[in-house]
């Protein structure tokens, strides 16, 4: 890709980022500024909150139009405690593949979206080493149509631009 100037910023690019991410679910968020309570756990793939919550690390891909290239978020899904414990059980063994998709609730709110807290999702295991992909149901929420349909270029540079400047849609800016 040819360098960009950012519309945010005006500094010249010689890439435009193609993957962001979250470090926690939105759970887990408000935990994180205090020793981690009894029932409580959180690493670089899976958090538990009271014990009875139950997350796990994903991604979501957006294809982008005409280039083969997918825009990237690093984002978080709930799972049963009985999916959550087959999926860790599963994590090393080359037969992950093989399970099906696991329903969960995405777990992060995507600032450049209206609210994505809570969209339901499924989570597709990918081999060994790999995290499992997240495909959100079909519906009419802008996220869920842009991981549907794609995106044009224009727009993973608008996306970009915004995640890089921590833009917020309007509704979620509230």
């Amino acid at each position: 890709m040819t360098p960009w100037k950012c519309s945010q910023c005006g500094q010249l690019h010689e890439t435009i980022p193609n993957s962001f991410s979250f470090d926690a679910p939105g759970h887990w968020e408000n935990r994180r500024k205090w020793p981690a309570p009894k029932g409580c756990s959180f690493n670089k793939d899976y958090c538990v909150v009271d014990n009875t919550h139950y997350f796990i690390r994903a991604i979501l891909e957006i294809p982008i139009h005409g280039t083969g290239e997918v825009f990237t978020f690093g984002v978080w899904s709930t799972l049963s405690e009985a999916n959550f414990k087959r999926e860790k059980k599963m994590a090393r063994n080359p037969d992950r593949i093989h399970e099906p998709p696991y329903f969960g609730w995405f777990s992060n709110r995507i600032a450049q979206y209206p609210d994505t807290l809570n969209l339901k999702c499924n989570l597709h295991s990918q081999p060994r080493g790999l995290r499992p992909k997240i495909e959100l149901e079909p519906t009419d929420h802008p996220l869920s149509v842009e991981q549907r349909n794609g995106i044009t270029e224009a727009r993973f540079q608008e996306l970009s631009e915004q995640c890089l400047h921590n833009w917020q849609h309007p509704q979620s800016a509230a």
